[in-house]
């Protein structure tokens, strides 16, 4: 299924020549339960087409457990960017990165390609600071258009930081998460499982939270 027309093509293939590394969209399905999995196989293999460095890869989650356990990935269809040496650097979509949240994953793709906007240095020094894990979960749904910039502070903390991973959820797809967190406007962000806020807020809004775990 193309979700892209050829307008969106030409502009995003323009728009990826200026990739300064190759990049992987490594996307996890199951065969089982999974009603957007293969749309979402279909959309990553067309992103991979616009670009000669950007790379598809498709594993299945239960054949490929290792992948899977590695990349922290529990739920289908998930898609992990893996930078130009296959590394994981905590940026991750769980749910098709479709509708608004095509902004967010160009955003990762540019990001993880080190295309990445520096950070001021007063954010610098406090992202420093982290030490221990940090697991960022954004839930988003699709129609949401002020969902896609919490994404991507959250995916940029992360390439910040090694210790920090962050991730889009998309509230309608996995609503049993989201109904474990009790989502019920997104942007809907929630830091190790404990901390949380709504809404497209502030970089420092973010850190403020980050710190509380430290």
């Amino acid at each position: 299924m193309a979700l892209l027309n050829d307008e969106m093509r030409e502009q995003l293939s323009g728009f990826f020549n200026g990739m300064k590394k190759d990049v992987t969209l490594a996307v996890f399905t199951t065969k089982e339960g999974c009603e957007s999995c293969k749309d979402t196989e279909d959309f990553m293999e067309e992103m991979a087409s616009l670009s000669d460095k950007i790379h598809f890869a498709a594993y299945d989650i239960d054949t490929h457990k290792d992948k899977a356990e590695a990349y922290g990935v529990t739920l289908t269809p998930s898609v992990v960017l893996l930078n130009s040496e296959q590394k994981h650097q905590g940026v991750k979509f769980n749910g098709i990165p479709a509708g608004h949240e095509v902004n967010s994953l160009i955003k990762g793709i540019m990001a993880v390609a080190g295309s990445l906007d520096t950070l001021p240095e007063s954010q610098q020094q406090r992202l420093k600071k982290v030490t221990k894990p940090v697991n960022i979960k954004v839930f988003v749904t699709l129609s949401c258009p002020h969902c896609p910039g919490a994404v991507e502070k959250a995916h940029q903390l992360a390439l910040e930081n090694e210790h920090i991973d962050a991730e889009m959820i998309e509230a309608q797809t996995f609503s049993a998460v989201a109904e474990k967190f009790n989502v019920s406007s997104v942007p809907k962000v929630v830091i190790n499982e404990k901390f949380e806020f709504v809404g497209n807020q502030t970089i420092d809004d973010f850190l403020s939270e980050i710190e509380k775990t430290q």
